[in-house]
């Protein structure tokens, strides 16, 4: 297996990921000794819009495309069977972690030991355990990733200094999940040097990358709501299939696309640079109790009243 022992921008990363092996531990929470973010951080104060589910796909596809975790998507994840019910139960985790307080801790313990029986037999017959620690900070890592592109593309640029406050609140967080430093690039030059070097060196298409781009498309997906009108969910579905695929495909590391076979049009980028401006303008108006989900929510409250 490809290892990132010869990065330097991210210092000491692990090299070995073989189950069995000492070093594919993370740490406990009691080892992490963290505190939860709070009213004080950026991440309470940007709260947790519901339109953030328009680059969902992004952050999966980038995790999808490492080997460990594409395989264990392959292997233990229902997002075939039911893709609406997985994006409710991983948008609900994120925001335990981020917006739980001592929750975050207990919601760490649980993907821990939800984690820890996951592993098999990669796509070239090595062996995986989801709790390498590449796989399980690389899954993190593109969350922030896809946060801040979301922000700076559909809410407003975020400055240098909140990017790097932003990245810093996301390394706390990364330690609750049991996250070693030395496994999270220090700063964001040194993140975007590492995300590039994934990208180059170990991300690939696998069967996890193509169904899941399938599903996005929403090919024989029903609808979210069993009682959904199905004349209704027909005409809504080209609407769906840009929202949910194209707009994360379309903010992809054009490099990852490349890799991943994916095209993308001088028109599309029109489409989505609309889309993105029409977000912008209009959620002003939308009362911040309805635009952002109920726990992003309370922090943002919670924040303002601090």
């Amino acid at each position: 297996m490809l290892t990132l022992g010869r990065l330097r921008v991210v210092g000491k990363l692990r090299s070995s990921d073989t189950p069995g092996s000492a070093d594919t531990r993370v740490m406990t929470a009691s080892d992490s000794g963290v505190a939860p973010l709070g009213p004080g951080s950026l991440t309470w104060q940007l709260g947790f819009r519901r339109t953030a589910l328009l680059l969902a796909g992004r952050a999966l596809i980038m995790q999808t495309a490492h080997p460990i975790v594409g395989a264990g998507v392959r292997d233990f994840s229902e997002f075939r069977s039911d893709p609406w019910g997985r994006l409710d139960r991983t948008v609900a985790s994120l925001q335990s972690q981020l917006f739980g307080g001592p929750d975050s801790v207990r919601e760490a313990r649980r993907l821990r030991e939800l984690h820890e029986s996951f592993t098999g037999t990669g796509f070239a017959g090595e062996p995986y355990r989801a709790l390498s620690p590449e796989a399980w900070a690389w899954v993190h890592l593109c969350n922030f990733d896809s946060a801040a592109v979301f922000v700076d593309l559909f809410v407003r640029p975020l400055s240098d200094a909140e990017r790097e406050r932003l990245y810093a609140e996301y390394r706390q967080v990364g330690r609750i999940l049991g996250i070693r430093d030395d496994d999270m690039p220090p700063d964001v030059p040194a993140l975007r040097a590492y995300v590039a070097d994934m990208i180059e060196s170990r991300l690939a298409p696998n069967t996890s990358t193509r169904d899941l781009l399938d599903v996005m498309s929403l090919h024989d997906v029903r609808p979210p709501q069993r009682r959904f009108p199905r004349p209704l969910w027909a005409a809504l579905r080209p609407a769906g299939r840009f929202l949910l695929r194209d707009a994360s495909v379309g903010t992809l590391p054009p490099r990852l696309r490349e890799k991943l076979g994916l095209t993308w049009t001088d028109a599309q980028q029109r489409h989505l640079l609309r889309l993105a401006a029409l977000v912008r303008r209009a959620s002003p108006a939308v009362p911040a109790r309805l635009l952002h989900y109920r726990p992003g929510y309370r922090a943002l409250r919670a924040a303002r009243a601090g």
